[in-house]
């Protein structure tokens, strides 16, 4: 039997690796390069605690928990992450500028101004007024909405 097939059959039903597996273990590597320069009795006991959990949520056979426990992780990240979603946007975006409306929160996508000043929009959603920075006249497309 071949190596490949060995470790298929030993991880059948088992959990593996996730998103809060890969933020387990960056965790471990950040903390295992503090402790070689600080040399500290509880970052290695945290560092061990942490292999310990990564470890049996990786081999756990109940699949249900584990991925409660990433549901639970991904929706914490989310919340922190979201609010800087449209920075990230307008960053990639190159031609146009995202902005969510303050009224109904849905993202809007307008056109790159070519000089700076303060235009008012009109959402297409919620049909209220938006003070942006914004100088061409242009169709505003929507997004996403809430």
């Amino acid at each position: 039997m071949k190596i490949n097939a060995k470790i298929q059959k030993f991880m059948n039903g088992k959990y593996g690796p996730d998103q809060l597996y890969i933020l387990l273990i960056i965790l471990y590597f950040i903390l295992f390069f503090i402790n070689l320069f600080i040399n500290s009795y509880i970052i290695s006991i945290i560092e061990i605690i942490i292999v310990f959990i990564t470890f049996y949520r990786f081999f756990s056979k109940n699949i249900y928990k584990r991925s409660k426990e990433n549901q639970k992780y991904l929706r914490i990240k989310n919340k922190i992450t979201k609010p800087f979603f449209n920075v990230k946007r307008n960053y990639k975006d190159k031609n146009h500028i995202y902005k969510k409306c303050h009224h109904c929160k849905t993202t809007l996508k307008l056109p790159l101004p070519n000089k700076r000043g303060i235009k008012h929009v009109i959402c297409p959603e919620c049909k209220k007024r938006n003070t942006i920075l914004v100088l061409k006249k242009q169709k505003i497309k929507v997004i996403k909405k809430h």
